[in-house]
């Protein structure tokens, strides 16, 4: 079982975003897009038993770690977890119909993965603190395809993609946490 202390700082905050934007009243279906540890996915598990989570990863490692976290938790309400490139189109994500999930959730990764596969953000091409600008500055160092996005750019290509940004909330250590929506038809 690994353990993130980042995660560990940030399943609180996230939480009390999920609590106040998914219903606890019917069963759902969820996506944990790069679980990363599986931290965070049985944290949500524990805490959220209506919902049936698919937990995620591209990395080898991680994807034991989240099951060491399955095994040690037997969460009934979290899938075993399975191997995803977020940067392929979704007919290649293990057989998931989008159409079946009520909520995907991503965490910590648009940073640091290329733009196919889209934290802190830039808002209107603009980063701050100056913890953040360094921070952007290092990812980029490390590898030319990430860094922060701007929010702006994310909105519009979620736009294009049937969703609208309702919400922006600020998180521990400069990060923000975007909350998109499935527009509605009516």
């Amino acid at each position: 079982m690994l353990n993130a202390a980042a995660a560990e700082r940030n399943k609180e905050p996230i939480l009390s975003v999920l609590r106040q934007s998914v219903s606890a009243e019917r069963p759902l279906q969820a996506l944990e897009i790069s679980s990363g540890t599986g931290q965070h996915v049985t944290h949500f598990a524990r805490a959220l038993p209506n919902v049936m989570w698919q937990p995620s990863e591209y990395d080898q490692q991680s994807l034991s770690s989240i099951e060491a976290y399955r095994a040690h938790y037997q969460l009934h309400n979290v899938m075993p977890a399975i191997h995803l490139d977020a940067s392929l189109p979704h007919q290649y994500w293990g057989g998931i119909p989008p159409e079946s999930l009520d909520l995907v959730v991503n965490i910590n990764m648009i940073h640091i993965s290329p733009f196919a596969c889209t934290e802190p953000y830039a808002v209107n091409g603009q980063i701050s603190p100056q913890s953040n600008i360094d921070f952007d500055y290092s990812l980029r160092q490390r590898n030319p395809e990430w860094g922060l996005r701007d929010v702006s750019l994310l909105s519009s290509i979620a736009q294009r993609n049937g969703l609208f940004l309702e919400k922006i909330m600020d998180m521990p250590a400069n990060n923000k946490c975007l909350l998109f929506r499935k527009e509605s038809l009516v």
